[in-house]
C-alpha cells in the first residue's frame, strides 16, 4: 500500500531523468533549426558527435552560417577541423569574407592558416584594408659622423599564399630598419638625407624587403628624421684623449728613466768619493811610512804642507774675485 501511493512520483522521476538523457543526447532543438536554415544533418550525426565528446552547437551553427553565404562544406570536414584543434568560427567567417571581396581561398587553404597559429579572418581583413606598422626609431649615421634617427611606417597587405610558413611583422620591420642604416651609412652628408627623406622609401623598396614574409610591402613612408649626436667629432675627440694619454704615459716613462739614470749617476758619484776618501785615508799612512824609512824629510813634508795651504789661498781669491765663473762651473 505504501509501495503503491509513491509509484506515480517514481514514475515521474525516472521519465524526468529519460528526457534528460534522450535531450542530452539527442539535440532535437538544434537538429530543429539546422532544418529550417536549410542545412540537413542526421540525428545520428549529432549522437555521435556527442558520443565523441563534440559540442554540436560549435559546428553546425558554422555550417549554417556557411551555408547561407553560399558555401559549400560538409559537417564531416568542419568536424575534422575542430578535431585537428581548429577554429570553425573564425575559419568560416574568413571565407565569407573572402568570397565577399572577390578573393579566392579553399577551405583547406582557411584551415592549414587557422592550424599554423595565424589569424585567417584578420588575414583577410588585412587582405582588403592595408595595415600599417611603425617600426621604432632607428639611429644610423653618415659618412659625415652626424647622426639621424629615423621612424618610418610601412603599409603591408597579407599575401595569403605566403601566409603558411612566412615571417611576421618583426622580420619585416627589422629588414627596414637595416635598409634605414643602409642608406644612411652610405650618403656621403645627412644633408643630403634630410633633403630627399624619399631617397630611403626608394632604397628600401628596391632591396624587395618582403621576400620570404607574409605580406606585401605597398609603400614606405618616412615620418620623422632627427639630427642626432656628432658621432664623427666625438669619435675624433676620444681620439685625441687616447693620444694625450698615450703621449702622457711615454713622457712619465722618459722622465722615470731619467730620473733612474740621474740616481745611477749619484750613485757612482758616491761610490767615487768614498774611493777618494779611502784613498785619501791612506794617505797619511803612506806619509807616515816615508818618514819612518827615511824616505821624506821633515823639511819636506813641511814645505809640501805650504804649498798646499798656497795652493787653497789662491783658489779662495780667485772665487772671490770672479763669482760668476764660480756660479757657472757649478
Amino acid at each position: 500500500m505504501f509501495f503503491a501511493d509513491f509509484m506515480p512520483i517514481v514514475i515521474f522521476v525516472v521519465a524526468v531523468i529519460l528526457l534528460i538523457i534522450f535531450f542530452r543526447f539527442f539535440p532535437i532543438g538544434l537538429w530543429l533549426s539546422a532544418l529550417a536554415s536549410g542545412v540537413h544533418i542526421s540525428i545520428g550525426t549529432l549522437v555521435g558527435m556527442r558520443i565523441r565528446r563534440i559540442q554540436p552547437q560549435r559546428l553546425v551553427y558554422p555550417l549554417i552560417k556557411a551555408t547561407k553565404a553560399g558555401l559549400s562544406l560538409t559537417i564531416s570536414k568542419l568536424e575534422t577541423h575542430y578535431l585537428a584543434g581548429g577554429n570553425v568560427d573564425r575559419v568560416i567567417n574568413a571565407l565569407i569574407a573572402a568570397q565577399r571581396a572577390n578573393i579566392e581561398m579553399a577551405f583547406e587553404k582557411a584551415c592549414a592558416i587557422d592550424l599554423a597559429g595565424r589569424d585567417v579572418f584578420q588575414a583577410v581583413q588585412m587582405s582588403v584594408t592595408p595595415k600599417v606598422i611603425e617600426t621604432p626609431v632607428v639611429a644610423a649615421i653618415a659618412k659625415d659622423g652626424i647622426e639621424l634617427r629615423a621612424k618610418a611606417r610601412v603599409t603591408v597587405r597579407t599575401n595569403i599564399e605566403r601566409l603558411v610558413g612566412g615571417a611576421g611583422e618583426e622580420t619585416v620591420i627589422a629588414r627596414v630598419g637595416e635598409g634605414i642604416v643602409t642608406t644612411v651609412g652610405s650618403s656621403e652628408s645627412h644633408k643630403a638625407v634630410l633633403e630627399n627623406p624619399d631617397l630611403i622609401s626608394r632604397t628600401v623598396l628596391q632591396k624587395g624587403l618582403d621576400a620570404g614574409t607574409a605580406y606585401e610591402i605597398l609603400s614606405i613612408d618616412i615620418a620623422d628624421v632627427d639630427v642626432g649626436r656628432n658621432v664623427g667629432a666625438q669619435l675624433q675627440m676620444d681620439q685625441a684623449e687616447a693620444d694625450r694619454r698615450i703621449a702622457q704615459a711615454k713622457a712619465e716613462e722618459r722622465r722615470a728613466m731619467a730620473v733612474a739614470h740621474e740616481q745611477e749617476m749619484k750613485a757612482a758619484v758616491q761610490e767615487m768619493r768614498a774611493k777618494v776618501v779611502e784613498a785619501e785615508a791612506e794617505v797619511p799612512k803612506a806619509m807616515a811610512a816615508a818618514l819612518r824609512d827615511g824616505k821624506l824629510g821633515v823639511l819636506d813634508y813641511y814645505q809640501m804642507k805650504n804649498t798646499i795651504a798656497d795652493t787653497e789661498m789662491r783658489e779662495g781669491i780667485a772665487k772671490a774675485s770672479n763669482p760668476q765663473n764660480t756660479d757657472s762651473k757649478q
